[in-house]
């Protein structure tokens, strides 16, 4: 059984990887102008590599409403757009100052900051942009429900909120409560996104999502301890990038907060949980179980 669905997830995974990276092959070609730099920072952003792991969420929810793979795929370009646009300002010199990622140096060192900026800038607003395409659906209340579903998990009541907390924390002293908060927002809004926004093409009523919403909620938190304990514990030629930042910012994580085999027993407790939500679908959910599993196993 584990072999079937282990093949499940692989499966999953190679095929939205490759999906993902046709469908911004064909929506960011380069033009013969004076922005073509901006473009290939772009491609080169969002082409470069990546576990894919929002847009194979996404896709896996629509897929157990009969959602066609193409409008699953646009909307997981969308989110995997603001999910890059957030690594590429990021890694700046103003943030976190990171010379690599996915083992390549990253937008600001192969091209400079003001580019770097652009690009991200424009990833995020091309995000909204395929999303209010009338090709991403024809019902304008899917589209517009998507538009507010990503645009939330993005701002100041997700990601960008998230990313504040984060900066506060090198001067300041969090508790758990905290940073669980901050992880929350700063990692958890946009995999909760991926889902909502999967159910939301489905058009899964709202009540209706509940058992969704908790799912992600648990796998997002197991995300992130799973990112701290690969961050103590981890390889960085392996992660493609550089670890043990959080340690040496003086930054309070799940790991330093709880040590690592607390923090290991409940990131699996959380997986645990979150394929208990998935109580009421079959076989349909097992690549979304398999996910689950996926996170706390990764060893990058």
């Amino acid at each position: 059984m584990a072999e079937v669905t282990e093949t499940v997830l692989a499966d999953g995974l190679k095929r939205i990887q490759a999906d993902i990276l046709a469908a911004f092959d064909a929506l960011l070609p380069v033009p013969a102008d004076p922005r073509a730099q901006l473009f290939e920072a772009m491609r080169y952003a969002a082409m470069g590599g990546g576990k894919r792991v929002r847009p194979l969420l996404l896709a896996a929810v629509a897929e157990m409403y009969g959602v066609d793979r193409d409008a699953a795929v646009r909307a997981g370009v969308a989110i995997e757009s603001v999910h890059v646009y957030s690594l590429i300002h990021d890694d700046l010199p103003c943030m976190d100052n990171d010379d690599l990622r996915h083992g390549k140096p990253t937008v600001h060192k192969k091209w400079d900051e003001a580019t770097a900026v652009l690009a991200g800038d424009s990833l995020h607003c091309f995000a909204f942009e395929v999303l209010a395409d009338p090709a991403m659906s024809g019902d304008p209340f899917v589209r517009a429900e998507l538009i507010q579903v990503l645009a939330t998990a993005a701002g100041s009541h997700g990601m960008a909120g998230g990313q504040m907390m984060d900066i506060v924390a090198e001067s300041s002293t969090f508790d758990l409560q905290t940073v669980t908060r901050l992880q929350q927002l700063k990692t958890g809004a946009l995999l909760a996104a991926s889902v909502e926004m999967g159910a939301v093409l489905g058009k899964v009523p709202h009540e209706g999502r509940k058992h969704l919403r908790a799912y992600a909620r648990d796998i997002g938190l197991a995300f992130q301890i799973a990112d701290d304990l690969l961050d103590h514990e981890g390889d960085e030629q392996a992660a493609g990038k550089a670890l043990r930042k959080d340690a040496d910012k003086g930054k309070e994580t799940f790991v330093s907060l709880l040590g690592a085999d607390r923090a290991r027993e409940q990131a699996r407790m959380l997986v645990d949980q979150a394929i208990g939500h998935l109580a009421q679908h079959g076989k349909e959910a097992d690549l979304l179980r398999e996910l689950a599993r996926f996170i706390v196993e990764r060893s990058h």
